[in-house]
């Protein structure tokens, strides 16, 4: 997973989202996973480049647990023959045990997410504080990969949100999230939908 925030800001206003994106994901894509362009349609698509990130806990139960010292990390995964690949490196600063370490790998490529609204309703409200609506939306995962992902969906829920339908289970994140756990086969895909109520 790459763990990415989309940000916009003008003079008078700003927003970031965090977003958990498959890897592989396009800036596109994290863009239409974070919803920010609903709010903000002037945002140009195409015009930066998403990050693939991994994020650990220094603690003693991930096997660290110890003061890191400023340089670069590299990180590695096992192939299929048990060799180390490399995967990509970052700079940490100074670190202390029981914190978050965050390291941006590079680019992503071979798992994409496309998100698309399928339906949506204004049910009630004359302005924009008090009104109440229905949308209705489908995330589609591919995965090109020859073994098969758990894709972690953060999707952003403004207001006060109830969930009237999924097709996969959901946690809440936060206030203003939902997060969804999606298996993808190898080399396959596969859709989450969900249907939102939303009061402001």
């Amino acid at each position: 997973m790459i763990r990415v925030e989309v940000a916009y800001a003008l003079p008078d206003e700003q927003w970031v989202v965090p977003v958990e994106v498959p890897e592989g994901a396009t800036l596109e894509q994290a863009i239409l996973t974070s919803r920010i362009q609903e709010r903000f349609p002037e945002i140009e698509l195409k015009s930066a480049k998403v990050g693939v990130f991994v994020e650990f806990d220094n603690r003693s139960e991930s096997r660290m647990g110890m003061p890191l010292p400023k340089g670069v990390v590299r990180v590695y995964k096992r192939d299929s023959e048990g060799r180390a690949q490399f995967v990509g490196e970052d700079a940490i600063d100074h670190t202390p045990k029981n914190e978050t370490v965050r390291l941006k790998l590079g680019d992503a490529f071979d798992v994409t997410a496309k998100r698309k609204q399928t339906d949506f309703r204004k049910l009630a409200g004359t302005s924009r504080y008090n009104y109440v609506y229905e949308a209705a939306f489908e995330v589609e995962l591919k995965n090109a990969k020859k073994e098969p992902v758990t894709v972690s969906l953060l999707e952003p829920m403004p207001g006060d949100w109830e969930l009237l339908q999924q097709s996969h289970p959901h946690s809440k994140e936060a206030a203003g999230a939902a997060k969804f756990k999606v298996p993808v086969p190898a080399e396959g895909s596969a859709t989450l939908s969900y249907r939102v109520r939303v009061k402001w």
